[in-house]
């Protein structure tokens, strides 16, 4: 499971997470929701050890800023929001990379299992007639897929996604929270990510953390978290009101 218990981070001597504590289970989908700049991303950075935190963070009770660079390969993986492309690779290349907390020395050749686990990973978010392609040639949400693709061929007990729907269209969208809720039920994993489309939410998670300026408003289901009022006092905005209205024009 993974364990967060009085969480603080943020940068330049500045908490921007305060007080966080929350545990989720394997198998499950957890999705954290609040307002521009509340944490969201930071806290993500911190469970990934990306950078400090005061508090604890546990992967299966061992602590992550206790692990090795390969050792917290293998328990947490990170699929952050897309910035630059800093390399020439292709599809293939590039989702191979996720297998670099298997290997065995600087020169260590993909092994049958781990190309097996390469395509399959490919497969699974749609590109594998694109195995060959330049990275660079691909759209934002080709390829946000291969970046995807990436987390699921490293295999880590946690996959934390920033914002994992940008850049694709609707039918990708579900799509790949589908490929995250069946990667998780099937292998006993956690999927923790952030998300601003709150019917995305609904559709995903199996619990939900909400934030707000740092801190946890609340935490648990979604009919819990996502109720009218708690809403309306964090996004300042009758949210249920104004997606039954935009529902009523779809009649």
């Amino acid at each position: 499971m993974l364990e967060i218990k009085d969480i603080y981070s943020g940068y330049e001597d500045i908490d921007i997470v305060k007080d966080v504590s929350f545990t989720v289970n394997r198998g499950e989908n957890l999705c954290i929701v609040g307002p521009n700049g509340c944490g969201k991303s930071t806290l993500l950075k911190s469970i990934a050890n990306i950078i400090n935190y005061r508090g604890s963070i546990k992967v299966d009770s061992k602590e992550v800023s206790s692990l090795n660079r390969k050792e917290l390969a293998m328990k947490v993986g990170l699929m952050s929001q897309i910035s630059q492309i800093h390399f020439p690779y292709t599809v293939y290349e590039t989702v191979s990379l996720g297998r670099y907390a298997y290997s065995k020395g600087a020169f260590y050749h993909l092994g049958k299992k781990d190309k097996e686990i390469i395509l399959d990973s490919i497969e699974k978010v749609g590109l594998l007639d694109s195995k060959d392609k330049m990275i660079s040639e691909l759209s934002g949400g080709q390829l946000q897929r291969v970046f995807l693709a990436r987390t699921f061929a490293q295999n880590p007990d946690v996959i934390l996604l920033d914002e994992p729907t940008n850049h694709l269209d609707l039918k990708y969208q579900i799509e790949l929270l589908e490929h995250l809720k069946d990667w998780t039920k099937a292998n006993n994993k956690i999927a923790v990510g952030v998300l601003h489309d709150l019917n995305l939410v609904q559709y995903t998670a199996d619990n939900v953390l909400l934030l707000n300026n740092g801190e946890v408003v609340s935490y648990g289901k979604p009919s819990k978290v996502l109720n009218e009022e708690k809403l309306k006092d964090i996004y300042d905005l009758d949210i249920k009101k104004f997606m039954v209205n935009i529902l009523k024009k779809w009649e």
